[in-house]
C-alpha cells in the first residue's frame, strides 16, 4: 500500500509542483530578531561547495529551496550558508580550536556523534535554551534529545527521524530450501512474536552439512559481530555505559541483562556464524552473504537499502526484518547513530537563542515539499514492499531507536573493541568485563570531571 501512495505522489508531484510552490507555506514571522546582516556558517564535515552556490538550471524543488533560504535571510536581515569545516575526523577538533580562539564570526556545527561527548564534558558546546524554539516538538528526534541531555541540560539536537542502523536481512532462497516460509518473519515481527527463541530455531536449521562430508556447507548467519552483539544487549534492556541516580556516567555493562546478551550471541556466533576465512578482510561477510550460502546477514540497513550499496547487484532475492527480542512483545531497536547539531560555547545567552532560532528554519523541509514519504527513494527497487513498508519503516519511529552511550567516551571500536567485543572469542564476557572494568571507570571519571 505504501508503494503505492508512493507512486501516486510521485506522479502528482511531477504533474503539479507548480501548484505545490505556489501554496507553500513559510513559517510565521517572529518580530525583534535582527542578526543585523550577519554571516551565519552552519559548519559540516561532508558539503565541499557552499549551499550559497546555486545551479545555473535548478528544478523546481531547489528552486523552492533556494526562494526559502532567501527569504530566510531578508526577513531576519542575515547570510547564513552551510559548508564544510574539517572532515569526519576533524570536525571536533575545528570547533574546539574555534571556541579557545573566538572571532566576531556566528557558528553552528553538525559533528559526527562519536565526538560529542568530549564537547559536551569540557563545555564546548552550549546548552539549547531558546524562547523561540520548543525542543519537545515532534520536529525534534526525541533518542537523539535524550542521549545530548547532560544533568537536565540539553548540548545538541537531530532534526527528523533517524536512518535505522542494525537490521537482519535474510537470504530468501536460502531459507526456502531450509523449509521456511520468509513470509512468516514479517508476519511474527507484525504480531511481536519475533524472537530470540525463534530466530535460534531458525539458524539450527538452516546451518547443516548438505554433502556429508563433515564440512558445514550453509551457514545460519554472517555479518557484523559486533552489530550482533549490541543488539543482543541492547534488545535485552542492557546497555554498555549508562547514567546513574547522581547524573554521573558509569560502566553498566556488568548488568545481568548485558552479560546475558552477550552470552546468548556469542553462543550464536560460536554454533551458526560463518565467520572470517583464512586470509579474509575484516569485511569478508559482504561478499559471502552475497554468494548465497548463508541464510541471515547481521548488519546495517544502508548495506542494501541505500542507492549503490553493496548488495545491489545480489542474486538472490532479499527481504529485512529487526534483529529480534527476548520475549514476545519486547520492543523492536535498532541503534542510531545521528548526526548532532551544536553551539559554540563562546556566545550570550540571547546569541544563541538566535542561533537555535535560525538553525529550526534552516533544518525545516522545503516549504511546498514536505513529503511524509521522501525517506523511501528507490527503496522498492531492492527489496520486497514488506521490508520497506513494515521493518524499515517501523526502526524510523523513535520508540524503536536507542543510543549507545558509549559515544561519550569516544567510538565503540576505541572504548570496547579490544576491551570486549572482539576478545570474547577466547574468554567470558563475565571475565572480560572484570578485566575491563578499570579503564572504563577511568574514562567515565573523565567524562564526570573527576
Amino acid at each position: 500500500m505504501r508503494k503505492l501512495v508512493s507512486l501516486l505522489l510521485a506522479m502528482l508531484m511531477v504533474c503539479a509542483s507548480f501548484a505545490a510552490v505556489a501554496e507553500a507555506e513559510y513559517p510565521e514571522v517572529v518580530e525583534g530578531i535582527d542578526f543585523g546582516g550577519a554571516k551565519v556558517w552552519i559548519a559540516d564535515y561532508w558539503s565541499a561547495s557552499s549551499s550559497s552556490e546555486h545551479k545555473a538550471d535548478p528544478n523546481d524543488e531547489e528552486q523552492a529551496l533556494y526562494d526559502y533560504r532567501a527569504w530566510i535571510n531578508e526577513t531576519y536581515n542575515v547570510d547564513v550558508y552551510q559548508l564544510q569545516d574539517g572532515d569526519w575526523g576533524t570536525c571536533a577538533e575545528q570547533l574546539i580550536n574555534f571556541v579557545g580562539t573566538p572571532d566576531d564570526s556566528l557558528r553552528i556545527y553538525i559533528i559526527e556523534p562519536g565526538k560529542v561527548g568530549s564537547l559536551m564534558a569540557n563545555g564546548v558546546v552550549a546548552p539549547w535554551k531558546s524562547e523561540y524554539v520548543d525542543l519537545s516538538d515532534e520536529k525534534w528526534n526525541k533518542a537523539d534529545i535524550e542521549f545530548m541531555t547532560k544533568n537536565g541540560e540539553v548540548y545538541g539536537v537531530y532534526a527528523g527521524a533517524s536512518e535505522p542502523r542494525q537490521c537482519l536481512f535474510f537470504n530468501k532462497r536460502v531459507l526456502e530450501e531450509a523449509n521456511i516460509d520468509w513470509e512468516t518473519l514479517y508476519d511474527m515481527q507484525a504480531e511481536g512474536t519475533w524472537t530470540w527463541a525463534v530466530f535460534e530455531d531458525m539458524l539450527k536449521t538452516i546451518t547443516r552439512d548438505t554433502d556429508n562430508d563433515g564440512v558445514i556447507d550453509i551457514w545460519g548467519l554472517t555479518g557484523s559481530a559486533d552489530d550482533l552483539y549490541s543488539c543482543a544487549v541492547f534488545s535485552n534492556g542492557g546497555s554498555y555505559f549508562d547514567f546513574n541516580e547522581n547524573g554521573e556516567l558509569y560502566p553498566s555493562v556488568g548488568s545481568d541483562e548485558t552479560l546475558a546478551g552477550l552470552t546468548w550471541a556469542k553462543s550464536l556466533y560460536e554454533n551458526y556464524f560463518y565467520q572470517t576465512p583464512e586470509g579474509g578482510n575484516w569485511d569478508y561477510f559482504k561478499e559471502a552473504f552475497k554468494a548465497g550460502n548463508i541464510g541471515f546477514y547481521m548488519y546495517q540497513t544502508y548495506g542494501g537499502f541505500n542507492d549503490n550499496s553493496e548488495m545491489a547487484d545480489m542474486a538472490d532475492e532479499w527481504g529485512c526484518v529487526a534483529f529480534p527480542v527476548p520475549n514476545e512483545g519486547d520492543n523492536y531497536i535498532t541503534i542510531i547513530s545521528d548526526n548532532m547539531t551544536v553551539i559554540p560555547a563562546c556566545y550570550d545567552e540571547e546569541t544563541v537563542a538566535k542561533l537555535i532560532f535560525l538553525y529550526d528554519l534552516w533544518s525545516n523541509p522545503t516549504p511546498g515539499y514536505d513529503d511524509e514519504d521522501a525517506w523511501i527513494g528507490n527503496k522498492y527497487n531492492y527489496t520486497d514492499d514488506r521490508a520497506v513498508d513494515e521493518t524499515y519503516a517501523m526502526l524510523r519511529e523513535s520508540t524503536h531507536c536507542v543510543t549507545n552511550k558509549v559515544l561519550y567516551l569516544g567510538t565503540q571500536n576505541d572504548v570496547l573493541g579490544n576491551s570486549l567485543l572482539w576478545a570474547l572469542g577466547g574468554s567470558t564476557p563475565a571475565e572480560l568485563v572484570e578485566a575491563g572494568m578499570p579503564e572504563w571507570q577511568a574514562r567515565c571519571d573523565t567524562f564526570n570531571g573527576k
